[in-house]
């Protein structure tokens, strides 16, 4: 490696962890420097683009659609001060090394900023798997040029998010809400997300029973379980023979649907009778290890086992990358390099033995569909791997777990099959009826667990076995007679499909061929953060709203959800990355319409017409309507989408038009499969919103009514309105109940300073307040019951909890790495916040008060500066004094509130998933933000 003096070399990484520990293995005579991710993009909108093209009708598309879909780049406004710095680090330089990611996007970030420094001297194209020392320095001894078809297909990529996301998401901004987005490759998700929904809407159970038989074998102590499975010779219905749409035996199936009754009544019969063994058969048992990690596999494990999301995975796993203990972590490759293939068996014969070695290597081959990405599967870094228990003090909890994941996989790979002996047991047994009933048991033994000594997989299904589970058996020989010990009818109901976690969504998306290892976790953080899915533990729950959306592009954009179309779409682009497609041969067709297959974007002309002479035809209230059924009275259910939130309605199919019908709200955090006949016939009990009148006030004569709002029922009269006690339903309220309920908040008394008390109702629970100061109440019946004594009494004493002193910082973090200002964290009202004194930045919910980086916390203030402060709160409005400079303040300030809801939405479009607990990570985090802006449209 050459070590001139008088020699300077810049080499150019994206994170300011990257950048650490490369720099410690080239030495002085290399300047490593971090880019922050990407430096250029797209313009956001037409405000953001050059003033010379803001009049151009495509401005607001930032591609210049009418010249060969060129795009428009902008330099991004928090990068500017680094590209600064780089330029000032070039004066130094002799040579230039682009060391980003070598992947389609790091190819990207390599070309930006090739192009924005525009440096006069050589510059190299440096890549690696893994940052180790040997890695690093042959790489640097043997770099590349940029490669142009992975960077055009980066390009193309990013156009046509763009204009799929730009062009359909101004439709649903027209027909379902503002704010949405649609994307290649989100609204496909989001799509599979739905479908199993309505699978579950559509669901009927059904309820089975069988026996279990508890057998001795005889000269035996030991007593084994059996399972009905035959009647007569015609087997006995379980699960899969019922119809998931009916709750019915399916047509043909030709199995006795045993009730309760007929269960019970069987085992009846069967007690005491004879049982034979009348077949058993033995195979071989062999399981062959799980190919090691790739970028979906690993996030599916993670959130099976460690319980993460797949956007917390992937920080974490950049985390240990940037730093040298894992390889690169966004691969579909489950290919191992030799020199990790000799490390794996060296360790397996080091921890378990020379006899759990193969006799040779396991090589493994990719069954991903389409297939592109050239690095090694996901395993620990270097030529000998080091042990969970070697690098335990040098990583934090996150690190660790994950690190001991990615070793047990790729160590696993390597080792012997695990075998064993599997067993299958017919037995029959005759009642007095002369009925011949069988029963069934099954057995497995491993003689050697093989890999599952190091790694056991698991299921998305919690009730699945696992693969080093093992049923023991008696030895058992045909003809062998039996005693029954027991015999106990089980019942069972069957279960509606399970609802997707993200780890059984990105499987989906993997096995259909949609989407990258790149772009998994963004797209699970989109679908949540847009508001299309939310969890209820690790399930998601698509919300009506995704079912408006989903509905609109089904009935009017069918091609742009369809999966073959969104998968050829992976195709084409893997083409340009071959070099064997040009990006606008795609890109015109698709846009402009063109020749192509039947019922193509390019055969219906094109994405820009179908969007434009489509408009017309969607039919807001239908797209926003979601039938649910007919009830009992004829009446047509559907959930409404409103601007507010969804809300039931009910009317008879034969109401004039126009006429509403009845109302009643969605309760929030309610899954649509949830809105049953008897549960939406509760919430109309609940809360319908036709009026009911329950009479009218004594002192004034006005109607007294109960109505349902968007908070839950209430009485209303004249201007005078009370929301309904938790203990009360609006279909039972008297009108003494709700004139008590009129005179709320009530007045207790005064205390002997002549300070009012007052009892009220509040959003967690009943209290009462003088002043400022306010206690709880034990229940709400002393709302009106309270007396003055008790009050002061009451207030008297000390609260049981308050506001808090003070606190000091909840952790300092040193000087931001680039202001240089000390960042704190510190408790806010509304949580953590990271502050320098000037900014401040809320803690995600995806981030943690301990693990939160520096680097983390720099990039999310640098967001924040870049947005501008926040506003004031109404300080001009408080000032009266007239003054020529008031309308300038005046403008001020209301661009100050522009920009801060601005703010909001960009934050609420880059959150990180809800789970993540970043710690370590640098620059990552920057680079991470950044490539998710570069997909946010997918």
């Amino acid at each position: 490696m050459p070590n001139s003096a008088n020699t300077k070399r810049l080499v150019i990484v994206e994170s300011p962890a990257k950048a650490k520990t490369i720099s410690g293995y080239l030495g002085p005579n290399y300047l490593v420097e971090a880019s922050f991710g990407h430096v250029r993009d797209l313009p956001v909108g037409k405000k953001d683009m050059p003033e010379a093209l803001k009049s151009k009708p495509w401005a607001y598309l930032g591609v210049d659609i009418d010249n060969d879909f060129a795009p428009v780049y902008i330099i991004s406004a928090d990068r500017r001060k680094q590209i600064t710095r780089l330029k000032d680090l070039l004066k130094q330089a002799s040579e230039v090394y682009l060391a980003t990611d070598e992947d389609r996007e790091g190819e990207a970030i390599a070309w930006h900023l090739l192009e924005t420094l525009k440096p006069k001297v050589p510059v190299k194209r440096m890549v690696f798997h893994e940052i180790t020392r040997p890695a690093i320095q042959a790489a640097v001894a043997n770099p590349r040029e940029i490669n142009r078809s992975l960077v055009d297909a980066q390009e193309a990529r990013r156009i046509l998010d763009r204009l799929y996301g730009y062009d359909v998401s101004t439709v649903l901004w027209k027909k379902v809400q503002r704010g949405l987005s649609a994307g290649r490759v989100q609204s496909v998700a989001t799509r599979i997300v739905v479908e199993r929904e309505r699978q579950r809407m559509k669901f009927r159970s059904a309820d089975y029973w069988d026996i279990i038989a508890r057998l001795l074998p005889e000269n035996d102590t030991r007593t084994f379980n059996a399972t009905l499975i035959a009647l007569d010779g015609d087997r006995v219905a379980t699960g899969r023979d019922f119809d998931p749409e009916t709750g019915q035996v399916r047509p043909g199936a030709g199995v006795i649907h045993l009730d309760e009754t007929g269960a019970r009544g069987l085992a009846a019969r069967l007690e005491g009778q004879r049982f034979t063994v009348t077949r058993v058969e033995e195979k071989p048992y062999r399981r062959k290890p799980y190919p090691p990690f790739i970028t979906s596999t690993l996030q599916q494990e993670a959130a099976r086992k460690l319980r993460v999301s797949s956007a917390q995975t992937m920080r974490i796993a950049q985390r240990l990358y940037e730093n040298g203990y894992i390889t690169y972590m966004r691969t579909d490759s489950v290919n191992l390099s030799e020199a990790a293939i000799a490390a794996a068996r060296q360790q397996i014969h080091d921890l378990y033995g020379a006899a759990a070695v193969p006799p040779q290597p396991r090589r493994y081959t990719g069954k991903v569909k389409n297939a592109q990405e050239a690095h090694e599967a996901i395993r620990p870094a270097g030529d000998s791997f080091r042990t969970p228990g070697d690098v335990a003090r040098e990583l934090g909890a996150d690190e660790l777990r994950l690190y001991e994941l990615i070793w047990q996989r790729t160590i696993a790979s390597q080792m012997n099959d695990a075998v064993g002996n599997s067993t299958s047991v017919r037995i029959n047994a005759v009642t007095p009826a002369q009925e011949s009933v069988d029963f069934g048991a099954t057995g497995k033994t491993i003689t050697d667990p093989g890999f599952l000594r190091a790694y056991v997989e698991s299921s998305d299904d919690e009730n699945a076995e696992a693969d080093d589970a093992e049923r023991r058996l008696p030895v058992l020989v045909k003809g062998q007679p039996l005693t029954e010990k027991g015999l106990t009818p089980t019942g069972h109901t069957t279960q509606p499909p399970a609802r997707y976690t993200e780890a059984s969504l990105v499987k989906a998306m993997e096995e259909l061929g949609i989407g990258r290892p790149s772009t998994y976790a963004s797209i699970m953080e989109t679908i949540n953060n847009r508001g299309y899915v939310f969890k209820r533990g690790q399930a998601l729950i698509p919300s009506f709203l995704a079912f408006a959306v989903i509905g609109l592009l089904e009935q009017h954009f069918p091609r742009l959800v369809d999966y073959d179309f969104t998968a050829s779409m992976e195709n084409v682009l893997d083409e340009i990355a071959n070099g064997d497609e040009r990006a606008v041969n795609f890109l015109h067709p698709f846009y402009f319409g063109g020749d192509g297959d039947e019922g193509s974007v390019a055969r219906q002309g094109g994405l820009q017409r179908m969007v434009t002479e489509r408009l017309g035809e969607i039919d807001a209230r239908g797209i926003n309507s979601i039938p649910l059924f007919r009830d009992d009275a004829g009446r047509d259910v559907v959930v409404r989408v409103g601007r507010y939130g969804p809300y039931l309605q009910r009317t008879m199919p034969d109401a004039p038009e126009g006429e509403e019908g009845e109302r009643a709200p969605v309760p929030e955090g309610i899954a649509p499969d949830e809105l049953t006949p008897e549960k939406v016939a509760e919430l109309f009990v609940g809360g319908q919103t036709s009026e009911r009148k329950l009479g009218e006030h004594p002192e004034t004569g006005e109607p007294i009514v109960v109505k349902a709002g968007r908070y839950g029922p209430y009485v209303s009269t004249g201007e005078k309105t009370s929301s309904l006690l938790s203990t009360q339903r609006p279909d039972e309220l008297t009108l003494e109940q709700a004139l008590q309920l009129l005179t709320l908040p009530r007045v207790v008394g005064r205390d002997p300073e002549g300070n009012e008390i007052t009892a009220s109702p509040g959003r967690y629970g009943p209290y009462i307040k003088r002043g400022t100061d306010t206690r709880s109440l034990e229940n709400e019946d002393q709302l009106f019951t309270l007396t003055l004594e008790q009050a002061l009494a009451l207030l008297a004493a000390p609260k049981t909890r308050g506001r808090a002193a003070a606190k000091p910082p909840l952790r300092e973090m040193g000087n931001d790495p680039a202001t240089q200002k000390p960042l704190v964290i510190k408790d806010g009202r509304f949580g953590p916040y990271v502050t320098d004194g000037e900014f401040n930045a809320s803690l995600r919910r995806s981030q943690s008060v301990e693990t939160l980086s520096l680097e983390e916390a720099s990039e999310m203030l640098a967001e924040k500066r870049a947005k501008g402060p926040a506003p004031k709160k109404a300080t001009a409005a408080k000032k009266t004094t007239a003054t020529k400079a008031a309308p300038e303040k005046r403008a001020t300030a209301a661009k100050k509130t522009t920009a801060a809801k601005k703010t909001t939405a960009a934050k609420k479009t880059t959150t990180a998933a809800k789970k993540a607990t970043p710690a370590k990570k640098a620059a990552p985090k920057k680079a991470t933000s950044t490539r998710k802006k570069a997909s946010s449209e997918e």
